[in-house]
């Protein structure tokens, strides 16, 4: 019995932990670098809702509530997105990635476009 209920609670960690990959290559237009990103050691340093966020029914930001599914950037930040300085994954990206990386960057976040998106070999 004992065994069992350990078994129980044990899946319901591994569940509870499933907080996305380790590891993520976010794709760019052809012609760009795509860029790295080590989502666990992202999770590892900062909170969820330092990236991720909800959108409202007349599409404004609303703050990431634990759990909530995680729709692809592209889904909103795009063409159709009114504001200018975010309608796209890479604006969005680099008005979020970057801010965050130059606040940390005494910790060793990567300033430089190369350190996000290495050169293709």
């Amino acid at each position: 019995m004992v065994f069992i209920l350990g078994m129980v609670l044990a899946s319901g960690l591994v569940i509870a932990s499933d907080a996305g990959p380790e590891e993520m290559v976010l794709k760019t237009a052809a012609a760009k670098k795509p860029a790295n990103f080590p989502h666990k050691k992202h999770q590892e340093k900062i909170e969820c809702a330092d990236c991720h966020h909800g959108q409202t029914a007349d599409g404004k930001q609303a703050p990431y509530a634990e759990g909530q599914a995680v729709p692809k950037c592209v889904s909103c930040h795009n063409k159709d997105m009114a504001n200018p300085k975010l309608n796209s994954f890479k604006l969005a990206g680099h008005a979020n990635c970057k801010e965050c990386h130059k606040k940390k960057k005494a910790e060793g976040a990567p300033t430089k476009c190369g350190g996000c998106h290495p050169k293709k070999k």
